[in-house]
Formats: C-alpha cells, sequence, structure tokens
C-alpha cells in the first residue's frame, strides 16, 4: 500500500507526514511519546529552546537504543553459548549411549 500523509501534533506544532495506513496507529504513539518526553524535559532541564530540547531528546532516544542494542547483542551471544553447550552435551550424550551399545552383552531380549 501507498503511504498516505497524515497530521500529527508534536510539542505544540503541527506536522504532516507521509505513511502506510497499517502503521498510522503506531506513528500516532510514537509521536505521543516524543510530545511526552519533550514536554517532562522541559520541566526538568528548565530549557525552553525547542530545537535544543528536540536534540537532547534525539540525543536520549540514541542512547537508550544503544543500550537496547548492547542488551540485545549480550542476549543473543548468551544464548548461542547455551545452544552450543546444549548441543555439546547432547552430542557427548550420543556417543556415551553409541559406545554402550557396542559393549558385549548390552543387547536387551
Amino acid at each position: 500500500m501507498s503511504a498516505q500523509p497524515v497530521d500529527i501534533q508534536i510539542f505544540g506544532r503541527s506536522l504532516r507526514v507521509n505513511c502506510p495506513p497499517e502503521q498510522r496507529d503506531a506513528l500516532n504513539q510514537a509521536a505521543e511519546e516524543l510530545d511526552q518526553r519533550l514536554q517532562d524535559l522541559k520541566v526538568r532541564t528548565r530549557v525552553t529552546n525547542s530545537e535544543q530540547l528536540v536534540f537532547i531528546a534525539a540525543l536520549n532516544i540514541c542512547y537508550e537504543l544503544a543500550q537496547e542494542k548492547a542488551k540485545t547483542r549480550d542476549y543473543a551471544s548468551g544464548m548461542e553459548q547455551r545452544i552450543k553447550m546444549l548441543q555439546q552435551t547432547i552430542e557427548d550424550a550420543l556417543l556415551e549411549q553409541g559406545r554402550t551399545a557396542e559393549r558385549p552383552g548390552s543387547t536387551f531380549e
């Protein structure tokens, strides 16, 4: 589907952006979150310059994204190690089972 213009409000400003219809709700939620972040920053920092607040918010969001990416990498690395350990455990168990089956007198009847 093609993108359609959507009007959003952020920090008292109207913006028109193109957005696929199926992503309209997500865009509105993102706009609301950004607006709330800017309002919170304005109160916390007492900065009144809108451009400066936008840059601070952007830096904070980029930092949070970098933190989440690092968490994801660490999680993926940990899972990869666990999978390798599990694979090794399974291979060891199969080898041991094969050795047990090859011993004389170990047939079951």
